[in-house]
């Protein structure tokens, strides 16, 4: 059953007939007070709005018709914007708010079809729809005459969905970043007139989701934020940073020590990545799991790596920089390794099964061993492995960026602290001209 239902009113002319509209409606509504109340308390009207410097002192008719039905004093809202994406993105932020995912859209069925690519864009898999059509069966009257106005599609042209992307782009891009400006931290060990880098935190996004706002810069269709709104914030950041967003490439993440050298067969998924090609930015994420970077400024080489606890002890750092030396002809002393923003072992615990291979590794690296769940340090355990394999301890920075991910919700994202639904930040570096 549908926990809201959202009535799609944009392809309707703004000077509709008062009479036909008002009729339309008043059934439409009278219907899902019969029906629906229950199970759908919540009811959305999306219209067009003409923009302000292009409307005359009279309202739009339409929104006059709307706005002059009794029937919504009994709580449905309209929302009246001058594009589909501002209406339903605005819409999608109220659903949001009250954690509905189940959502009737009533609509002409000859407009199906492009909102679906509006769904497609700016909703996850976390959201069921079910399509219901707003004409009523009649034949001969101004019902069937404005329906008759639409035409029967099942899929887009090309250059129509083009359009609808583009107008959603606009929109996200037109929005004000909230929690602040991009902040983006950089470590004094990586020579800057050589390699861009840094690591992200939490503002200056659009992402409005209290776990995920407000800089997000990962989608999964087991979360509310789409790809559309992680782009945008990427977009944001790429300004901020200095970098193309179209050459921007993340580890897809599979929590061993897989490493993509870049210009080689793409695994399907992989904790490291390397590479020497310039003006092409390479990233690892991070919400708990610590984000390394790597920086080689005698052969111009760069990487980086994600490094969770399974990741750590399986050696994905080690495994990262191997593949600098061999592919590059890095010398394991001109490595550089910056260990970003990640959990400490004050908040992250593991079983006693699990912290006994960091035990193994350095006693200092678990602390309460003996209870069930001791806590664990997977940032000396990464120091540890790196000092180990060969880096050189001065080249290790692991002290500038020590703050726990969970214990400081203002600037991090955490998967310890928040739940499944946790945001994501980055590492990431390229090799300037």
């Amino acid at each position: 059953m549908a926990e809201a239902i959202l009535i799609d009113l944009f392809s309707l002319p703004t000077n509709s007939q008062n009479n036909s509209i008002q009729k339309l409606l008043c059934g439409k509504l009278e219907m899902i007070e019969k029906h629906d109340s229950v199970s759908a308390p919540f009811v959305y009207i999306m219209c067009y709005q003409t923009p302000g410097s292009k409307r005359s002192s009279k309202q739009d008719s339409l929104l006059q018709i709307i706005s002059g039905l009794q029937i919504l004093k009994k709580g449905i809202e309209v929302v009246c914007m001058t594009s589909t994406a501002a209406a339903l993105y605005t819409i999608k932020q109220k659903l949001d708010e009250k954690d509905l995912s189940i959502i009737k859209i009533i609509l002409p069925l000859q407009r199906k079809a492009v909102m679906e690519v509006y769904i497609n864009d700016l909703f996850t898999a976390v959201y069921q729809f079910e399509f219901e059509d707003l004409w009523p069966a009649c034949d001969g009257n101004s019902f069937q005459q404005l329906a008759d106005t639409q035409t029967d599609r099942q899929t887009l042209p090309a250059e129509e969905m083009e359009l609808i992307r583009n107008e959603i782009q606009i929109y996200l891009e037109s929005l004000p970043g909230l929690k602040g400006e991009v902040n983006i931290l950089k470590s004094s060990l990586i020579p800057g007139h050589i390699f861009l880098h840094g690591f992200t935190t939490r503002t200056g996004g659009i992402s409005y989701i209290p776990t995920l706002s407000s800089f997000n810069l990962f989608s999964s269709s087991k979360r509310r934020d789409p790809k559309v709104v992680v782009k945008e914030n990427l977009r944001r950041l790429a300004n901020a940073a200095g970098f193309d967003p179209e050459t921007f490439h993340h580890v897809k993440v599979n929590h061993a020590n897989d490493v993509w050298i870049m210009g080689k067969p793409q695994p399907d998924s992989y904790d490291g990545i390397v590479t020497n090609w310039k003006d092409v930015t390479i990233a690892a994420p991070g919400a708990d799991c610590i984000p390394v970077l790597f920086a080689d400024p005698v052969k111009k080489a760069c990487g980086a790596a994600h490094s969770g606890w399974r990741g750590t002890l399986l050696g994905v750092a080690m495994a990262t920089v191997n593949a600098m030396v061999t592919e590059y002809g890095c010398n394991l002393k001109d490595i550089l390794v910056v260990l970003g923003p990640a959990v400490g072992p004050c908040c992250f615990t593991l079983s006693q099964e699990s912290a006994q291979e960091f035990y193994n590794l350095d006693p200092k690296c678990v602390r309460r061993f003996e209870s069930s769940t001791p806590n664990v340090d997977i940032r000396r355990a990464t120091r540890i492995l790196l000092e180990t394999g060969g880096i050189l301890p001065h080249n290790i920075q692991d002290d500038s960026f020590t703050f726990c991910t969970a214990c400081h919700p203002d600037k991090f994202y955490s998967h310890v602290r928040d739940g499944p639904n946790f945001g994501t930040q980055m590492g990431f570096i390229s090799i300037r001209d």
